[in-house]
């Protein structure tokens, strides 16, 4: 049985393809990233060793830009818009669909959305060159020596295992980003009792100059009651809040240590919050409990 091709190009040989170059990628951004950090930073969205945007990048290297090397300078010009808009792409389609920020140029000049920036789309213009005058060669020989069979097979299993790879990396994303919308509105929540409780007292606190004895039995008798009602939702929102932000923090621990400069318009208050590590997070929702406790104490003294 023949088996099927692209551009008579072995789909099998496609597949190693793009496994070697985002392999490749993955090495790249992980040697740059760790050099600029001074530590070890593992790059890439899925768990293993690879970035599929330079192996879909680079197979539209070999596929389409091929034909171009004749002229080097339309050559650097279509591979530099096209790879340029390929990252563009997929800037957008990650921002869109996860609310999250994997990458971001904002601190380059001339950059757009911070999704490129011309500094990098003139490199990519460099690589396409270097990949397919260069790279491209020894590993289309590399692959050639491998017999039809066991090619087959180790795309196949390739296959799988980046499938694996990849299913259960949207599914920890799609928790995490559950996780980090449930945090964000119970955090809300908090913020609101603790204001509405602020404003209450206040407002009571100052009619009662007008009237003192009876304007302040009744904001004592009001007050009490909101503020035993507020004491016995509290605890339970508390801890809530501290289940949902241990969780979000394991279950964001990967994308965090990655993505350096993960960022979120929607979620930005609670990644920053979860920047921190389980026992800062700990040490800080004691210490507000504490500073809450401590504000009941003092309103109850003012009451009396």
């Amino acid at each position: 049985m023949t088996e099927p091709s692209l551009f008579q190009i072995p789909l099998s040989t496609l597949f190693l393809y793009f496994i070697l170059y985002s392999f490749a990628g993955w090495a790249m951004e992980t040697a740059y990233c760790s050099l600029r950090q001074r530590r070890f930073v593992m790059r890439g969205f899925l768990y293993g060793p690879i970035c599929p945007i330079y192996g879909v990048g680079a197979l539209m290297m070999v596929l389409f830009f091929q034909p171009l090397t004749g002229n080097l300078v339309l050559f650097y010009v279509v591979s530099t818009l096209s790879m340029s808009a390929w990252e563009y792409f997929v800037g957008w389609f990650l921002e869109t669909t996860t609310h999250m920020k994997y990458w971001d140029y904002s601190d380059h000049r001339f950059n757009l959305h911070g999704r490129v920036s011309l500094f990098v789309c003139l490199w990519w213009g460099v690589l396409s060159y270097l990949t397919i005058f260069h790279i491209h060669p020894v590993v289309e020989q590399l692959v050639a020596t491998i017999s039809v069979l066991p090619r087959q097979l180790l795309a196949l299993v390739l296959f799988f295992i980046t499938l694996v790879d990849a299913v259960v990396t949207v599914r920890h994303l799609a928790l995490a980003a559950r996780l980090v919308k449930k945090l964000e509105q119970v955090s809300d929540e908090l913020a609101l009792q603790s204001a509405l409780a602020r404003a209450e007292v206040k407002d009571r606190l100052e009619n009662a100059r007008e009237d003192l004895e009876r304007a302040l039995a009744e904001a004592r008798a009001g007050h009490n009651q909101r503020l035993l009602r507020i004491q016995t939702q509290q605890p339970q929102l508390w801890a809530k809040y501290q289940r949902l932000q241990e969780l979000a923090e394991r279950h964001t621990r990967h994308f965090r240590q990655v993505y350096t400069k993960l960022s979120s318009s929607r979620y930005n208050r609670s990644l920053r919050d979860l920047k921190l590590d389980a026992g800062e997070i700990r040490r800080r929702v004691t210490q507000r409990r504490q500073q809450d406790r401590a504000h009941r104490k003092d309103q109850d003294r003012t009451s009396s």
